[in-house]
């Protein structure tokens, strides 16, 4: 295996955590800021709706995504026959699944920070002559941007990490879907069922590091 063969899962994850993180930036600001300042029926409802990917297993989040976005799946089924997209086993599923998985941790900083704006401050624009959007824009973004910043880095880290629903949703192909932590994931069930400290090594540990036999050969 040559050199970019080794780097396509770290280059795939870098891009689909990028993507990732975008989307569930732009979805979590947006809905953070609906939530944070303006009051409706079902405010609640969607609170938690956002926030269960925070709570849900990643498997059970993978299943629900494949029941929606699958090609038999109400909205899976209806982008493939009116637009021929399918998101099943390809890397643009991927960012989906991944941006999905970070999105309640951009969109519960974000509703804080913006909790924590001065609406004072946006009413004074408001008396000024600006418009909705440009107090959004010009007033409350920016004095809630550590909070939005905080939760950003988190999404990312978190799109970096995703495992289970992104495999269940875009599966595990080399080249193709594979990510980082796939890639790493794969040889490990096999090496340490033969030689734990064999593994170990194998991923660059010294000798004597394996909590579970150090004498391993």
């Amino acid at each position: 295996m040559d050199l970019l063969e080794h780097l396509a899962p770290l280059w795939l994850t870098l891009k689909v955590a990028t993507l990732a993180t975008g989307l569930a930036l732009a979805a979590g600001v947006g809905v953070g800021w609906l939530l944070a300042r303006k009051r409706f029926w079902g405010r609640e409802w969607l609170d938690a709706l956002a926030s269960l990917p925070l709570v849900m297993p990643p498997t059970v989040l993978g299943y629900y995504l494949i029941v929606v976005l699958g090609r038999n799946g109400w909205l899976g089924h209806w982008l493939h026959a009116k637009l021929g997209i399918t998101l099943m086993f390809t890397w643009q599923g991927a960012v989906i699944a991944a941006a999905v998985s970070a999105l309640p941790l951009v969109l519960k900083s974000a509703r804080a920070a913006i909790e924590g704006v001065d609406t004072r401050l946006e009413q004074a624009a408001r008396v000024l002559g600006a418009a909705e959007i440009a107090v959004a824009w010009t007033v409350t973004l920016p004095l809630a941007l550590r909070g939005i910043v905080a939760g950003t880095l988190l999404a990312y880290a978190r799109a970096m990490g995703e495992y289970g629903a992104t495999l269940m949703i875009a599966g595990d192909i080399p080249g193709r879907t594979q990510t980082l932590s796939m890639a790493v994931f794969d040889p490990a069930p096999t090496d340490v069922r033969r030689s734990p400290g064999r593994a170990w090594r194998k991923w660059g540990a010294p000798p004597g590091c394996c909590p579970c036999c150090p004498r391993t050969a």
